[in-house]
């Protein structure tokens, strides 16, 4: 009989109904349930026995009563078979072991639900959506969606949760615990989802593959924001301008420029912010410095952005493909400007002149001949600028620097236009070369 409760054996089956037992007489008063004869009525509730120990146990639901108290600590049950299962959890007893792997359990009905997992069995099967689930608890818990019970309220504000694991993850917010920590760096997480995540990090692990691209990615969100690179999909719109965006980020950074308060300023020129980060890359931009260093060919950018735009000159990554002609860009911005020179559409319109303009950075430039505006200021001489290219070009005074060189001589030039007009002298004197020998064959003639 005792080996029984080892290997999980129930030889004696009721033949009313499911249930079954390791001894006789359990079995025995369990078929009273079927009797119709229910002489014991609780005088509290619609419940009835036909047994008086049944009764008396069940009484103590409603009269508070518990007789059976554990020595260990202190918890009180109505009954004994209760107790007899608690002490199981001090004792580390786990007398029902699992056929299929090493998993031993406390309580049979534990082993059971665990036992699905094996059978892939879903008994519990929802009314209303059809999804099934391996026990009870997680039908009651999964109803809750429906009703929109929630049962778990916080006591430091207004939420409420369905679930009590959910209530214990939103608690942490107001209390800043952290308990799931990362083995391999200092960060710590709310929920071990997170950490699980986080851990991808470290590991490398990239589980979401574009199906368009080679490229994968650690989180499905990443995988979906890059999936907008493909499908041009900019779900993020400003609801102040036409401009649209594919990450929520990068709208909430340019909500800030319709703000009218601009608390950035820079001191050498008028140019104000509304973020510190834009101010940051401004000075970056005035001082020439340049933090964002490629590692195919050492040129350097001053900010991120630019650098990952240009890393797909080396990767050789054009997303963007034009359907008029042969030509793909690595940014969709780009493919819409180009797109216009098939189109001749000039969208933006200068209120100044009749001028107009395929793009709106042309047109911001433009409007500085009418203002005056000179932004990019030379740090070396007191010369401004209207154009960031001009003051580059203008730097190269002070650098001496020309990259452009003749592959016909050893001239140098600083401006692209200069070794254009310079290559014209070696066209005319191959020319002139030429007209001579000519001249020369003729008159031998």
């Amino acid at each position: 009989m005792h080996m029984g409760i080892h290997i999980g054996e129930n030889p004696y089956k009721c033949s009313q109904c499911d249930m079954d037992f390791k001894q006789n007489v359990h079995l025995t008063k369990h078929m009273m349930s079927h009797i119709g004869d229910k002489s014991y009525q609780c005088s509290q509730c619609d419940q009835a026995f036909s047994q008086n120990d049944n009764f008396k146990t069940h009484m103590r639901i409603h009269t508070g009563e518990q007789l059976y108290q554990c020595s260990q600590c202190g918890e009180a049950f109505t009954d004994n078979g209760n107790l007899t299962k608690h002490m199981r959890i001090h004792t580390g007893e786990k007398l029902y072991q699992c056929s299929q792997c090493d998993k031993a359990f406390t309580h049979k009905c534990h082993l059971d639900r665990h036992t699905r997992i094996h059978t892939g069995e879903k008994p519990y099967q929802c009314s209303q959506c059809g999804e099934a689930f391996t026990d009870h608890g997680n039908l009651t818990k999964h109803m809750r969606i429906h009703t929109g019970e929630k049962l778990y309220q916080c006591s430091l504000c207004d939420k409420d949760f369905t679930l009590k694991g959910n209530l214990d993850r939103h608690m942490r917010i107001h209390t800043g615990e952290k308990p799931y920590k990362c083995c391999q760096c200092e960060k710590a997480f709310t929920d071990n989802g997170n950490l699980s995540k986080h851990m991808r990090i470290h590991t490398g692990e990239k589980l979401y593959k574009c199906s368009q691209c080679d490229k994968a990615f650690t989180l499905k969100g990443h995988l979906d924001m890059h999936m907008r690179i493909h499908t041009g999909e900019n779900p993020y719109k400003c609801s102040q301008c036409d401009m649209a965006f594919k990450q929520n980020g990068h709208l909430i950074r340019h909500k800030m420029s319709h703000i009218v308060d601009k608390p950035y300023q820079f001191s050498q020129c008028d140019q104000a912010f509304s973020q510190n980060d834009n101010l940051q890359t401004h000075i970056r931009i005035q001082a020439g410095e340049k933090l964002y260093q490629c590692s195919q060919c050492g040129e350097a950018f001053t900010d991120n952005d630019k650098l990952t735009n240009h890393i797909r000159i080396h990767t050789e990554e054009n997303l963007y493909q034009c359907s008029q002609c042969d030509k793909a860009f690595t940014k969709k911005g780009r493919l819409d400007r180009h797109t216009r020179i098939h189109t001749g559409e000039k969208q933006y319109q200068c209120c100044q002149c009749d001028k107009a303009f395929p793009c709106k950075r042309d047109l911001v430039v433009h409007m500085r001949i009418h203002t005056g505006e000179e932004s990019y200021l030379c740090r070396q001489c007191d010369k401004a600028f209207t154009q960031k290219g001009h003051l580059a070009t203008h730097m190269r005074i002070h650098t001496g620097e020309k990259p452009y060189k003749c592959n016909q001589c050893d001239m140098a030039f600083r401006r692209n236009g200069n070794l254009t007009r310079h290559m014209m002298s070696h066209f005319n004197a191959v020319s002139m070369t030429r007209h001579s020998h000519k001249m020369t064959i003729l008159e031998s003639i």
